[in-house]
């Protein structure tokens, strides 16, 4: 007997079994044979090997959203979080259903374009619709859709794979996508872009996917911050903090957007009160993938989403500590330490985020 979930684990007779998990695939197999007995003619009946398949769904576990998969890349080992809440392979397992604790839900932050996929156990999500849901200027989208597939050009003329992370693109996914104030092509070239429309923030979402009968499921998150990025023009960081603040943002902080700790690494030094957000990466000058702990530390690598305008590489923040301004890597959150001046390497990309 074989006996796995569906992602091909091993289950166990004594494990409890899961929607999440589910379907799971019981494969009994013999091989060939005879049984005879002391009597009868004939009293022996020969039978060849076969092999027959079960699935199998907890009995009236109702549906849920058991995990949330944005970009996996930078997930795995001193980048996993606490198997509680990150799985490499999975992203981000559902911390609440209840409405007053959305909270603790991923995401709470977020970007135009920005997008993640639901992992539904205990019904069908091929035949679940959605509707729309806006909040405070910002609205999230549900798609039953495949994955990327192929290449996307980067901002750096790049050929970057698309959904790098999803090995199977064939299979369907529910993805969510959020849609809200973007930089336009002119705003980014300019060193006095008008003001962008401010989302109202925080705000909750509630996702329900509804089938023909009747039976629903539901995803809710609570968005705390939203991020401007400026695409692919670099500059020092006095013009990238006047950048954010003619639009009505602010340059983002360390703590805005990586969880790793200073003192970590002699590049950042803990100056000035200058930290990353909390839980902190405990021991670690990365990130570690967590829920409210920073803008790249939850999405991950922002370079590899197609159709965003992020770019793996530094990104300027808005804090400063003896004479050095401090920027973070949006691949896995890696903060350094830069004099402030005008010379070619301290011009870096910047994101501009509110509140």
């Amino acid at each position: 007997m074989n006996f796995t979930d569906k992602s091909g684990n091993t289950v166990s007779r004594s494990d409890i079994l899961s929607k999440c998990s589910a379907p799971y695939k019981v494969t009994l197999s013999n091989t060939g044979g005879y049984l005879q007995t002391q009597y009868g003619l004939p009293n022996t009946n020969y039978f060849s090997g076969s092999t027959v398949t079960y699935y199998i769904n907890p009995y009236g576990s109702g549906a849920s959203v058991c995990s949330t998969r944005p970009n996996l890349i930078r997930g795995t080992s001193n980048f996993a979080g606490p198997a509680n809440i990150w799985s490499p392979t999975k992203g981000f397992l559902t911390q609440s259903t209840n409405f007053s604790s959305y909270d603790r839900n991923f995401p709470t932050t977020g970007a135009d374009g920005l997008y993640f996929d639901l992992d539904i156990g205990g019904i069908d999500a091929s035949q679940l619709t959605w509707s729309p849901v806006t909040r405070g200027g910002i609205t999230a989208t549900v798609s039953w859709t495949r994955p990327r597939s192929g290449t996307f050009i980067g901002l750096l003329g790049d050929a970057i794979l698309a959904d790098e992370w999803i090995s199977d693109k064939s299979s369907y996914v529910t993805r969510v996508t959020l849609h809200g104030p973007r930089a336009s092509s002119s705003q980014i070239q300019s060193a006095n872009p008008s003001r962008l429309t401010i989302p109202s923030l925080p705000q909750t979402f509630e996702l329900v996917g509804r089938d023909s009968r009747g039976n629903e499921v539901k995803y809710g998150f609570v968005l705390k911050q939203w991020f401007v990025t400026r695409g692919n023009k670099q500059d020092i960081q006095s013009k990238q903090i006047s950048w954010c603040r003619s639009l009505g943002y602010r340059l983002s902080r360390v703590r805005d957007l990586s969880n790793a700790k200073c003192g970590e690494d002699s590049l950042f030094p803990c100056s000035g009160g200058i930290d990353g957000a909390t839980p902190s990466s405990g021991s670690g000058w990365n990130y570690q993938r967590r829920i409210g702990a920073g803008f790249f530390t939850e999405w991950g690598p922002l370079g590899n989403y197609a159709d965003v305008d992020f770019i793996n590489f530094t990104y300027w923040t808005s804090d400063v500590a003896g004479g050095k301004g401090f920027s973070v890597d949006s691949e896995d959150g890696c903060v350094d330490s830069i004099s402030v001046d005008s010379d070619m390497y301290s011009s870096y990309y910047a994101v501009c985020t509110t509140p």
